[in-house]
């Protein structure tokens, strides 16, 4: 492997400094198939990722975007790191420190920037990153915004207190765990006076009724999800459940609630995201499940054998009008299901399978990798295989919170860059060099291609 070129070469005019400034690299390599952590090594998979791409090739032309695409991805409440990272590739300038303090720079006007889902959740704060983000599409950028786990969870969640509470449902609010509490906070805080917000509320142990499952749903659920999931991720569901329903006061207090302060918080959530009229309805409503763009597939977390086949038949748009309407029914069937498999499989034995059938159905629609968020990494962009389909792992730990508890320095700054012309540029903080991805570059590379 080989330091080649400059990164400044593949990106829109930046000042040296601020890539300084910003701890991103300024040298560029061609993409590494060997592990970049610590201690590099061979990928054990780096034979089954050279198979992948010649299929690829094989199949014809690689079909590339008419414009650049930037895809960043797992921002997790972190303003600071996305601002730093659209700097870093080019599409925005700041004028001052605030968090909403730029303005698109011609790259910024001419690109699209795809949003691979998560939000929320974790920190610093969750409405900074959703005012940075509006800000955004307000001065025009041409925005994809994906749904991710977490992002989802909390439109169910705050569905559930209000659809009639049943066995399948009922645990949807408990189920987003203390990493919601954040922003449940942040809303109470901003949006919720405590003089006369807590008026109308019932008593403390009603309050908790309202939004934990009752004594019969442990008996209940596992009949009523049978329909829905298979043996392991039913009973991995019950265990999840057990643990946080146990800790959900625990929890509570710890952010400095009581029960009818937290479903005051709650209520003032769904008020401001799920209400047509709230100040933060856009974020839902512009949310999408999958987009394409040509030969490239972008999801949060993946894909199953169904969906292939789904995408292959009816294409992305039938997709995405599926997760809308579905998404608004049941919260528990839909978040079983294949479109909601795209924002939360790891590929492991309860997730919806994807084989070799369902990579083909893919390639027959002309799709050859798959860009998603969902796993993140510790050393910049990773690329992987899963059976025969190529993965571009582009979850960069952007958010302090993650970074801090995962041993990572600083505020995350990365992104990965698909050029018209075929190259694919990984940037982060915590790789030596920009990753450049060219698939005809690297067969060539390693002796496949004349």
């Amino acid at each position: 492997m080989t330091t080649n070129k400059p990164v400044a070469q593949m990106l829109p005019p930046i000042a040296a400094k601020d890539l300084t400034d910003l701890g991103v690299p300024n040298s560029c390599v061609p993409w590494p198939l060997v592990h970049t952590g610590s201690e590099p090594r061979v990928h054990a998979r780096t034979p089954d990722l050279l198979s992948s791409v010649a299929k690829a090739n094989a199949l014809g032309p690689w079909d590339w975007p008419d414009k650049p695409i930037v895809f960043v991805s797992d921002l997790h409440a972190d303003a600071e790191s996305l601002l730093r990272s659209l700097v870093a590739v080019g599409a925005i300038v700041r004028f001052g420190s605030g968090l909403t303090d730029f303005e698109l720079t011609s790259f910024g006007r001419s690109c699209q920037i795809v949003v691979g889902g998560d939000c929320i959740d974790k920190g610093p704060s969750n409405l900074d990153l959703l005012d940075s983000l509006s800000a955004l599409m307000k001065l025009g950028a041409d925005v994809v915004l994906l749904a991710g786990n977490h992002d989802l969870r909390l439109y169910l969640g705050l569905e559930s207190l209000t659809v009639k509470r049943g066995s399948l449902n009922a645990h949807m609010f408990v189920r987003m765990g203390k990493k919601v509490m954040p922003l449940l906070r942040e809303v109470f805080d901003r949006y919720v006076d405590p003089d006369t917000a807590l008026d109308r509320l019932p008593d403390e142990k009603a309050c908790l009724e309202l939004m934990v499952p009752g004594k019969k749903w442990a008996k209940q659920f596992p009949k009523a999800a049978a329909s829905f999931l298979n043996d392991a991720a039913v009973k991995k569901e019950m265990r999840r459940l057990k643990k946080k329903t146990s800790r959900f006061s625990q929890h509570a207090e710890e952010h400095g609630f009581t029960m009818r302060q937290l479903y005051a918080a709650a209520l003032a959530c769904r008020e401001l995201f799920i209400n047509p009229t709230g100040q933060y309805a856009w974020f839902f409503q512009s949310m999408k499940a999958v987009h394409q763009s040509g030969s490239l597939l972008f999801v949060h977390a993946g894909v199953d054998d169904s969906m292939a086949a789904l995408i292959s038949a009816k294409g992305i748009a039938h997709v995405n009008r599926r997760f809308r309407k579905e998404s608004r029914k049941d919260p528990f069937v839909f978040y079983s299901g294949t479109i909601a498999n795209l924002v939360r499989t790891k590929y492991r034995d309860v997730d919806h399978p994807l084989t070799a059938r369902g990579v083909e159905e893919l390639h027959l629609a002309g799709i050859k990798m798959l860009v998603q968020g969902h796993v993140n990494r510790h050393s910049g962009q990773e690329l992987t295989s899963k059976n025969g389909l190529l993965h571009l792992e582009a979850d960069v730990t952007l958010d302090r919170h993650s970074r801090s508890s995962e041993g990572l320095e600083g505020i995350g700054t990365g992104a990965t860059i698909i050029h018209p012309n075929g190259n694919i540029l990984g940037i982060s903080r915590d790789y030596p060099h920009a990753k450049l991805f060219n698939p005809d570059h690297i067969l060539q590379q390693h002796g496949l291609l004349l």
